[in-house]
């Protein structure tokens, strides 16, 4: 018996008949876990010996990899979508109406919340008018948000309660609103839910994440997106996910950016600051028109100034700052604030603070390889290509073919050393961390995808080190480390990556890498069993 198996009060926890992903172990069939710590690694027998007084765990031949971290989510809206009305699934404007209709007709006297609407895969390729809600809704207020949640379909009912709504920047009376507009209309709706609601919403988007193997999620929150308040009640839930916030409000000073750090308690004053919004909802600020829109650019949400000084402010803070930015004019704002700041205060101050891209899907080689060398990171959402890239996909429709190859090129900023961290933006797509690492490997565009393993590092320890966690051990499993990990039902695993994607470790299996499960389009995702962090179960 080992001396620490022999201390009072700290058993040992040892895994067995298991095939566990670890750098320094990569033959490693068990793990011994003591007080939340990875405290070896090897084969069942030699652990058997190691530590005879252990609590053994058979894994009949389960999966044990590094617990995933979701590196942009939004909890409480995510869980609305999981206990309330999901339109996703929606595959035309007349089921889209019939779907809310069924859902107000089981939940008599409450206002209808609901998400993910999507029209432009629908034949009609439009979106319900105000008069079809009111038409099944009678004087109920509704808030139905489009799949990007940068518009939103509003009842007239609810429209009622917003002072001077037809006032506000992207108000249209039958169409959905976007801009002010939809911030306003979304606030309103929000404060008619009740605090079990939402505190319902809350739980089951956490549970939802623990049951996907996510350890720790980045909640991207702002004042536009669920207020203080909701992000004070996620700080205070103690659910074993960890929640790592970022809130999305603008500095000018760096007084200013540590006192707000100091009252959200966030991470950093970053995630959803929008500089722009989204490509579905034609928000996205771009430098060309959009092909279906030729009359639009986007918005502009955050003016360049308004950029650079936020930047600058939580730079000279030593605070971590990043913007929401998709299209190219918001990335060519955000990287030409950087730059000047980058010029004034010097890299090494830039890069200490660790700022952040959300989504930046619209980036060019001379950006990317900027930002890689100013140690900014990439948080993105892999997904986004697999639900709307391709050639007749909605990026295609909304750009035009060439433009839209050109979306996501997360090789490119690979090859450039830009870290990446993967996310899901969910309720905006799906809590499924495999699907995020599958989607970045097998991308729409020839030489964008990333290998296997690559997408898997920053679906796990790319998250911590987003989150400024950068000891070099959090996010894998090799001794020493944080016992945070999931166990997984999977199929064959292998070392092969697709010939176009960028390699960050060798795949010859000579080199004695883990080994990861299969993750061609058509392979079975692998089933989350049990998820563990710092030691203590949260699923399963």
């Amino acid at each position: 018996m080992t001396s620490a198996d022999r201390q009072p009060g700290a058993p040992t926890t040892l895994l067995v008949n298991g095939r566990v992903h670890s750098p320094t172990h990569p033959d490693a069939t068990a793990m011994a876990v003591r007080d939340g710590v990875i405290a070896w690694l090897g084969t069942d027998d030699v652990g058997r010996g190691q530590f005879p007084g252990a609590q053994v765990e058979d894994l009949d031949g389960g999966f044990v990899a590094p617990g995933f971290v979701d590196s942009h989510i939004h909890l409480t809206a995510t869980g609305l979508t999981l206990s309330g009305l999901d339109l996703r699934t929606a595959t035309s404007r007349a089921q889209c109406i019939r779907m809310v209709a069924d859902y107000a007709a089981a939940h008599p006297g409450q206002p209808v919340w609901g998400h993910g609407w999507d029209e432009s895969s629908w034949p009609e390729n439009a979106p319900p008018a105000t008069a079809e809600l009111d038409a099944v809704l009678g004087d109920r207020p509704a808030y139905l948000a489009r799949v990007d949640v940068h518009s939103a379909l509003a009842s007239t009912a609810l429209r009622r309660l917003v002072a001077d709504l037809p006032a506000a920047d992207g108000f249209t009376p039958e169409r959905p609103l976007v801009g002010d507009a939809h911030h306003l209309v979304r606030a309103v709706a929000r404060d008619l839910l009740t605090p079990a609601q939402l505190a319902e919403a809350r739980a089951a988007a956490l549970q939802a994440a623990a049951a996907a193997g996510i350890v720790a999620v980045h909640e991207c929150a702002g004042p536009e997106i669920g207020g203080l308040d909701d992000w004070l009640r996620l700080r205070e839930l103690g659910h074993g996910v960890e929640v790592i916030g970022y809130w999305g409000q603008a500095v000018t000073t760096a007084a200013e950016a540590r006192a707000l750090r100091d009252e959200t308690g966030a991470r950093g004053l970053a995630g959803d600051l929008f500089v722009d919004g989204a490509l579905g909802s034609r928000t996205a600020w771009l430098h060309e028109p959009y092909a279906d829109a030729p009359d639009r650019v986007g918005t502009c949400y955050l003016d360049p100034e308004a950029v650079e000084a936020h930047l600058r402010a939580c730079t000279e803070a030593e605070v971590t700052a990043g913007f929401h930015v998709i299209g190219d004019a918001a990335v060519s704002a955000a990287v030409a604030a950087l730059e000047r700041v980058v010029a004034d205060l010097g890299v090494a101050a830039v890069a200490r603070c660790g700022h952040r891209l959300e989504h930046v899907e619209m980036v060019d080689a001379e950006q990317a390889a900027k930002l890689g060398a100013w140690g900014v990171i990439a948080s993105v959402q892999p997904n986004f290509d697999s639900l709307w890239g391709g050639a007749d996909g909605m990026y295609g429709r909304r750009l035009g073919a060439e433009r839209a190859r050109l979306l996501n090129p997360l090789a490119l900023l690979a090859s450039q050393g830009v870290p990446l961290a993967l996310g899901s933006d969910a309720p905006v797509t799906g809590l499924d961390p495999w699907a995020s690492v599958r989607a970045a490997v097998n991308h729409h565009t020839p030489g964008s995808a990333v290998s296997p393993r690559a997408a898997f590092a920053a679906a796990t320890r790319g998250g911590w080190r987003a989150a400024g966690v950068r000891d070099g051990q959090t996010g894998t499993l090799v001794p020493g480390a944080p016992a945070s990990y999931a166990v997984w039902d999977a199929g064959t695993l292998d070392v092969h990556a697709p010939r176009d994607a960028v390699q960050r470790w060798s795949t010859d299996p000579r080199s004695r890498v883990p080994a990861l499960p299969r993750l061609g389009p058509s392979d079975a995702l692998p089933r989350c069993r049990r998820t563990v962090h710092r030691g203590a179960v949260v699923h399963g």
